[in-house]
């Protein structure tokens, strides 16, 4: 390694303890939200080019929405995880540990990925089936969903490498490997859907590529050391710590992909029941509103690791003040986001579908009241992270479940019995708003146990954290 290489190193640990706190956390944030947003671009291009094939071509992809987020669940429990317990550590300033703790996390999602892969491709059509697809779109699901379930393990470690990126400070590198890959899906689909008239599994190719390209990018600064992470199968030791510590967190992660994709799936279904073009809708909508979504998750993956570090350090007056100042701006944030997509929610669902006027009444509908939630979402995210980077396993599990789960489960089928479409477009909204009701008294719980903290253990100086391990 390099001196200078050395140099940006000790920067980065030095940085989370020394730097004014709305800077770091917004630099922090930067490339997270790119990359966010680039992949909600690419998740979008394969719906918008798959649009001309007919509603029930877009139908099938949103259906494979649900695919995603079960190779999202154990990925990014682990990275979730992984990342809390890594941005402490080396906030201790222990860095062989954290190391140890990143390779189980990206072996183990390798792993569960491959299970995947294998029952998926195994039970293809009952697999699709019992996503949401209908008879109508099933054969498309199914070309969709085959060649996404090849890089099945390259995606789960994805996550894990993205977020233990973020949790020692290199953003920018984390930008890089996802959105490289979100660029090169958007160039691939038209050339693989209409110039080599591949269809929807065209779709599905261009997808595959691009995240083995991330997956390349991704490795690279891991495999060279110019990470403060080291991955080596040596390093393979997970012994019950270090699982008690990832899976203690980042089961929050995967109770809220697990119930995502519970949700996802009634939601098709019912859906589907109504009509393909719903199905349709629904689908668009959630896959416009994953531009929001991913500007607060990554705003909030930015403020994480900034709480964990400073947390590990000791730091409970930079804790308290990263919350305050990430609070404020998510809120203001979401609400500036939120009137501008709803003032332009009908012509965004109309690029999806020209001549599905059924499908751009229920899609707008569902954007335009997400929209007047986001507020509240983003507040709860920003709660949910705090729990997260501090190790409060219980908080981030009853936050990061509620909002498709405890809060819309129970909503979705009267809704839709009663209000038919519009009940359907309107329960993740009515879902997000009832998710403050434990994030209140979440927050008190939290804020008042950082004082305590502070109270029994006075903030020491920058220096002497740095010192400490």
């Amino acid at each position: 390694m390099t001196e200078a290489e050395q140099k940006r190193q000790e920067y980065r640990k030095t940085m989370m303890l020394t730097e004014p706190l709305p800077g770091i956390i917004t630099r922090m944030a930067a490339p997270s939200i790119i990359s966010f947003l680039i992949t909600s671009v690419y998740s979008l291009a394969d719906t918008y080019f798959v649009s001309s094939l007919g509603t029930n071509a877009t139908a099938a992809v949103s259906v494979n929405a649900s695919l995603d987020q079960i190779v999202m669940m154990a990925g990014s429990m682990l990275a979730v995880g992984a990342a809390s317990y890594i941005s402490r550590l080396l906030g201790a300033r222990k860095e062989e540990r954290a190391s140890r703790v990143f390779t189980v996390a990206f072996f183990t999602a390798m792993v569960f990925g491959a299970a995947v892969m294998i029952l998926g491709l195994s039970f293809m059509r009952p697999m699709v089936r019992l996503l949401g697809a209908t008879e109508t779109c099933e054969q498309y699901a199914a070309e969709y969903a085959a060649y996404v379930l090849l890089v099945a393990p390259f995606m789960a470690a994805n996550f894990v490498m993205n977020q233990c990126l973020r949790a020692e400070g290199s953003a920018m590198l984390s930008m890089i490997g996802m959105g490289f890959g979100g660029v090169l899906n958007c160039i691939l689909d038209p050339v693989f859907i209409f110039y080599l008239d591949m269809g929807v599994a065209g779709a599905s190719i261009a997808t595959a590529i691009s995240k083995l390209v991330s997956f390349a990018i991704l490795i690279f600064p891991y495999l060279t050391r110019r990470s403060l992470l080291q991955l080596s199968p040596r390093l393979f030791c997970p012994d019950g710590d270090i699982m008690r510590q990832i899976v203690s967190v980042g089961a929050s992660s995967l109770f809220r992909n697990g119930l995502a994709v519970i949700s996802a799936i009634v939601l098709n279904r019912i859906a589907g029941n109504i009509s393909d073009s719903v199905l349709a809708g629904i689908g668009v909508s959630t896959k416009v509103m994953m531009f929001p979504f991913g500007v607060i998750l990554g705003f909030g993956t930015g403020f994480q690791p900034v709480a964990g570090f400073n947390w590990g350090a000791r730091r409970y007056d930079r804790v308290e003040e990263s919350y305050r100042f990430a609070a404020r701006t998510a809120i203001l944030g979401a609400a500036a986001m939120g009137l501008l997509l709803a003032i332009f929610a009908e012509p965004l669902i109309a690029l999806f579908a020209q001549t599905d006027p059924e499908m751009r009444a229920v899609g707008a509908l569902s954007i335009r009241l997400q929209c007047l939630a986001l507020p509240a979402h983003s507040w709860v995210a920003v709660v949910n992270m705090l729990c997260a980077g501090l190790g409060n396993a219980l908080g981030a599990v009853l936050l990061s479940t509620a909002r498709q789960g405890t809060c819309f489960l129970p909503l979705v089928y009267p809704m839709a019995h009663f209000l038919g479409a519009t009940g359907v477009a309107s329960v993740q909204a009515v879902a997000d708003l009832l998710t403050i009701a434990l994030a209140v008294p979440m927050i008190r719980s939290v804020r008042a146990r950082i004082h305590r903290a502070a109270l029994e253990e006075p903030p020491c100086p920058p220096d002497a954290s740095l010192r400490r391990g």
